[in-house]
């Protein structure tokens, strides 16, 4: 499919652009003898002999593109099959994209190619190129260059033109251009799946406004990252699901994009902002791999530009470590007395006239024991002139100092310029490695590739079976639950949760509130009540027999007011304070499953904004990463004198939860704890919600 050395254009005719460049394509790749045109009429197309049917070709072909009305494609595909043509490439539109006829149509596509055992590439696209193979099935235009190794893979056909054009301007040379279209058959995980193995691609780039096949992408993405192929996504389409349930505060947390971003960061994805940034970042981690230290060493013809480095680095987390003894010393033997031996590193206006301080300081630097890649900024000439011939002694030497490095080094101009055929030629006729284009996107590409290289992927667990909960008695899987019925189910399974008396009147209010202490709380039961304290159904930190009664008299008051509401008594408990409060959540998104919320704030989780999600299952080592990513995270270490919090404890209490979740089985919607109480070995269940699929 994705290496043809024969190709039909089926439709072809002089009236459509698309055909045309398809045509062009394939010539001007040398496939014009092995490329058969297909026009229902048998007319002369593009000044060549066209045959009336697939079957009339009598040849073998290895793909079928078609250029055809939506109405027509059936028939094509069904004449190519009986050629024998099992790969097709549909650039047709009007499918699921254009409304329920649309989608209609595209089930009987998928329909006729699973009779007719075609594999689809389509509809609603552009086509793809293999550059390794000079394979063109595209319309867009497209040069013959030779193969690079990053593939760029585009949901978008319209767009994938500029980001070809922007990759040959930024010298990111591609081994294959993909458009998918609608996914009617091949989706973006196949695409992904097959590209993990292809020799010629050493990094991917992917466009996704969707992912069609979650599971299956993530299946590609973990095998990516078990063979250190990097994969970088720019992931559009950001608004927010509304909430999973209308009750619940996790299904707010996970939305559409945040749950997507959390999963594509387990699998340790790349994720990026923008085309130039993807398409860059794929170009250096082709070309560099992992970095084998974090640190990144800085050599500059400019002391401004050693400051914007500095600044930038802070901005995404880069480690620029000090030098070595042994550094410093083989770069102050040969720096100038005004010059400052540090990272990032300034050989000064004296490399000038002795070129060699570049080859030095690379050399010393690209071998210091903190340096996992080098640095160095410096412009490339875009065009001969007076000044760019006096600038290849400096060239000459910064690949000497390459040479000599036992990391990656990387040149980088010092503002974004395109890769002219006048520079790649300098860059060839110096020996230098890997070239960017602007400190800013330098700086930006090396904060995604230094985390990336860092993160390894846990591929075990992934299908963990959880066994099913026993209910206790008189509790089913479905229906609403009460809190006390939730509360029952956690505690038979494990789970701590904060003592509890459900009463039905005052006199036992006020026992059960003697029993706890002299601070208690009192909330109605109701599993039609979820969220009490918005109907005034909760009474806190309540003293003394006469304000038991009189709260007990003022919750059953307010619950028998809200329409609907079956109360089944009040639940009176200890009151907690000088507590830490999380919300620990459960919710089963319609992409990915069942996925773990952690928030800091309880009843204010939102307005801080402080979650962290994960997928199920999840391991201990996976919820201490989530709890270390919590910007208030030092809270539970114990900030500016507080008590630290218990972290085995409340990892264990975390991953018992999301056991419970997956063993309550798929039905369930949501388990929300919120809030979950840490206050230093005590971690406590104070209020839960169980929601299930209506």
């Amino acid at each position: 499919m994705f290496s043809p050395r024969s190709v039909a254009i089926v439709g072809a005719s002089d009236k459509s652009a698309f055909s045309k460049g398809a045509f062009r394509n394939l010539v001007s790749f040398g496939l014009a003898d092995k490329t058969f045109l297909v026009n229902r009429r048998g007319a002369v197309v593009h000044g060549k002999e066209s045959f009336k049917t697939c079957s009339d070709i009598g040849a073998p072909v290895d793909v079928a593109m078609m250029i055809l009305p939506q109405q027509s494609c059936v028939a094509a595909l069904e004449d190519a099959a009986a050629a024998g043509i099992r790969n097709v490439v549909l650039l047709t539109s009007g499918y699921g994209e254009a409304g329920e006829e649309g989608r209609i149509a595209e089930q009987e596509l998928f329909e006729a190619c699973s009779r007719l055992d075609i594999s689809l590439l389509g509809p609603n696209m552009l086509g793809f190129v293999n550059f390794a193979d000079r394979a063109p099935v595209c319309a867009m235009a497209s040069e013959p260059i030779s193969g690079g190794t990053v593939a760029l893979v585009s949901q978008s056909g319209g767009s994938c033109s500029a980001m070809a054009a922007f990759a040959k301007a930024a010298g990111v040379d591609l081994s294959y251009m993909f458009t998918l279209g609608n996914e009617t058959v091949i989706n973006a995980s196949h695409v992904l799946d097959y590209l993990v193995d292809d020799p010629n691609t050493k990094s991917i780039a992917m466009f996704l406004e969707s992912i069609r096949d979650p599971q299956g992408f993530a299946r590609a993405a973990r095998r990516a990252a078990e063979a250190d192929k990097p994969v970088v996504v720019l992931k559009v389409g950001r608004s927010e699901l509304a909430a999973r349930t209308a009750q619940a505060h996790t299904g707010a947390l996970v939305g559409d994009s945040k749950a997507t971003s959390a999963v594509l960061r387990e699998l340790n994805v790349i994720q990026v902002d923008s085309v130039e940034d993807m398409l860059i970042t794929a170009g250096v981690a082709a070309n560099i791999g992992r970095l084998k230290r974090p640190g990144i060493g800085v050599v500059s013809f400019s002391g401004g530009a050693c400051d914007i480095v500095a600044d930038r680095a802070h901005d995404e987390s880069l480690f620029i470590p000090e030098f070595s003894a042994e550094t410093a010393a083989a770069i102050t033997a040969v720096m100038p007395s005004y010059g400052t031996t540090q990272n990032p590193l300034d050989v000064t206006g004296a490399a000038h006239a002795d070129p060699g301080l570049f080859t030095t300081a690379i050399e010393a630097v690209g071998n210091d024991d903190n340096v996992g890649a080098v640095l160095v900024l410096h412009d490339v000439p875009s065009s001969d002139s007076p000044r760019a011939r006096e600038q290849e002694p400096r060239l000459a030497a910064i690949a000497a100092g390459t040479r000599a490095s036992s990391v990656p080094v990387v040149n980088v101009s010092f503002a974004q310029q395109p890769l002219t055929t006048y520079a790649r030629e300098a860059i060839s006729r110096n020996g230098l490695s890997m070239t960017m284009s602007g400190i800013d996107q330098a700086m930006r590409s090396f904060g995604h590739l230094a985390p990336w290289s860092s993160t390894s992927v846990d591929v075990k667990g992934q299908d963990a079976v959880v066994a099913p909960i026993d209910l206790p008695a008189g509790i089913r899987r479905g229906g609403q639950w009460s809190e006390e019925e939730s509360r029952v189910v956690l505690a038979s399974a494990g789970v701590s949760v904060i003592p509890a008396e459900l009463v039905w009147d005052e006199d036992a209010a006020v026992a059960a509130a003697a029993r706890m202490g002299d601070s208690v709380v009192l909330k109605a039961v109701s599993p039609q009540i979820l969220h009490k304290s918005d109907v005034g159904a909760v009474a806190l930190d309540v003293r003394g027999a006469e304000d038991v009664r009189a709260a007990f008299r003022s919750i059953m008051r307010a619950a028998s007011l809200v329409s609907g509401a079956r109360v089944d008594g009040v639940l009176v408990s200890p009151m907690r304070k000088n507590r830490i409060e999380l919300l620990v959540g459960v919710v089963r998104d319609a992409q990915w499953g069942p996925l773990l919320a952690v928030g800091l704030g309880g009843i204010w989780v939102e307005a801080f904004d402080d979650t962290a999600l994960a997928s199920l299952p999840v391991t201990r080592q996976k919820v201490e990463r989530l709890l270390g990513s919590l910007r208030g995270e030092s809270l539970l270490r114990g900030a500016r004198g507080t008590k630290p919090v218990d972290m085995d404890a409340l990892t264990e209490q975390i991953v018992r939860l999301t056991e419970v979740a997956l063993g309550l089985g798929p039905d369930l919607e949501a388990l929300e704890v919120n809030p979950l109480l840490v206050d230093g070995e005590r971690v406590e269940v104070l209020d839960c919600v169980v929601e299930w699929r209506k």
